[in-house]
């Protein structure tokens, strides 16, 4: 069983647990039917935004649905034993992100703490979600549309804002950049 297909049972369990029908979490969250039913099936690699809409209306945290082990504390993720498996997917992710969570394991967290790295796109998509994120540009540039304005950000730049605001964090000028994020939802 690979990490989308734990995503999406998961997601089901906690749905059903609740009583709720696929039509039901998706008129709570504003997310299409399709998209739940796909992620729920394994098909499709959801976004962040995504994922906070889902947790929030299934009154979980982000990490009930990406952590496999508790570990005690204090956490530590060794830089080159990080594995993109924060959030699964299916080959190329389709907003050019790939995923490293720093927090899996620390069931009980208050942040979401990620390692982003960020591939060239032209695929825009907007996204808002309760809480604060907080970033820090490691390398590249990167480029935040932030309601209607945008920022250019370069490496050692940060960036932190609320986050209902509709954003998007991409790569700037056509080539990767990475990023440290830190999610902060409140409960």
């Amino acid at each position: 069983m690979n990490a989308s297909d734990k995503l999406g049972i998961r997601i089901t369990k906690y749905r059903e647990k609740l009583g709720l029908s696929i039509e039901d979490l998706a008129k709570n969250t504003g997310i299409d039917p399709a998209l739940i039913t796909n992620i729920e099936e394994g098909k499709t690699y959801p976004s962040i935004g995504v994922m906070v809409k889902l947790s929030r209306a299934l009154g979980q945290r982000l990490g009930t649905f990406t952590d496999d082990h508790f570990k005690e504390d204090p956490l530590i993720v060794r830089q080159d034993e990080r594995k993109e498996d924060a959030l699964p997917h299916r080959g190329k992710s389709p907003n050019g992100y790939h995923y490293y969570l720093l927090g899996k394991g620390k069931t009980d967290r208050h942040m979401e703490p990620f390692f982003i790295w960020i591939e060239p796109t032209e695929k825009v998509e907007l996204s808002s979600h309760e809480g604060e994120e907080f970033i820090i540009v490691v390398s590249g540039e990167v480029v935040l549309t932030y309601g209607q304005k945008t920022y250019h950000l370069k490496e050692g730049d940060t960036m932190y804002y609320n986050s209902v605001v509709p954003h998007h964090v991409g790569a700037a000028n056509g080539a990767p950049a990475s990023i440290y994020a830190v999610l902060y939802m409140p409960a």
